[in-house]
């Protein structure tokens, strides 16, 4: 560990890209890291374990960079990260380190959202209070969406059926219209946060159509991408077969094999 540390701090002083770096920056490659990992935990053959590995160090470098950026703003570093994390180990688990003696795993849990409420009082005395839609958890966009959406569907803040959460997808729909440019190129920071803002929007709408439909929407974007994947795979299969590549084919000429690729059974 100590030699890990050393090496982020020679490549925070040495490397071009590293010395930009702020921990802001870093957040979709965290994010990023996280979900290679899972995907190399479920494609795990049992027998090659380099991917694994591999990707298990990724996400520890996150942990690392990030420990390092805010150590450089003297604010704490490694040792302190992992004090708070054993501390938090102990506390939440009584049962293994006092005579806190539970019976299965059910007890643990109980006893576990206890510990974190009491937790969250101390949160709270610090001056940050525990807000009703901070009960939904850390995940990627569409799911925390989903689940604050449902959250406050139970606090009484939603639309009664599915009409008026399309008519609000509409709505958003129209007025990313109003603001989408003729020329990208010609794009001012302004009006890309604006077009950020609004594409948002109509996200989270759609989001709520899938929620009201009782469709989850991680699973039907993740469905999705996996059948654009396969089908672009089978373009670059039938192209390779004619001695050629994406770069060298025209659209039409992929459209064309997309049209056949969605004709294929199970595709």
């Amino acid at each position: 560990m100590s030699d890990l540390l050393a090496l982020i701090a020679r490549l925070r002083a040495e490397c071009p890209w590293d010395i930009k770096q702020t921990n802001h920056s870093l957040i979709p490659y965290a994010i990023e890291e996280a979900y290679e990992l899972a995907e190399a935990i479920q494609a795990d053959d049992g027998v090659d374990d380099e991917d694994i590995k591999g990707e298990l160090g990724d996400v520890l470098l996150q942990v690392v960079f990030h420990c390092q950026l805010y150590a450089e703003q003297g604010r704490f570093d490694m040792g302190d990260v992992i004090e708070t994390l054993q501390e938090k180990l102990i506390r939440r688990h009584p049962h293994v380190f006092e005579a806190d003696k539970l019976a299965d795993d059910e007890a643990v849990k109980k006893r576990w959202d206890e510990i974190k409420a009491e937790e969250n009082l101390e949160r709270e005395k610090r001056g940050k209070p525990k807000r009703r839609l901070d009960r939904v958890k850390a995940g990627s966009a569409l799911m925390q969406a989903q689940a604050i959406q449902k959250q406050a569907g139970k606090l009484g803040f939603d639309w009664e059926g599915i009409a008026g959460a399309v008519d609000k997808l509409d709505e958003e729909i129209a007025e990313l219209k109003e603001i989408l440019p003729q020329d990208k190129e010609a794009l001012t920071d302004e009006h890309r946060h604006e077009l950020e803002k609004e594409l948002g929007d109509c996200v989270f709408g759609l989001v709520n159509v899938a929620r009201k439909l009782g469709l989850d929407a991680e699973s039907a974007t993740l469905t999705c991408v996996h059948k654009f994947k396969s089908r672009f795979g089978f373009i670059e299969d039938k192209l390779t077969e004619q001695g050629k590549t994406p770069e060298d084919s025209s659209l039409e000429q992929m459209d064309r094999l997309w049209e056949e690729a969605k004709s294929q059974g199970g595709r």
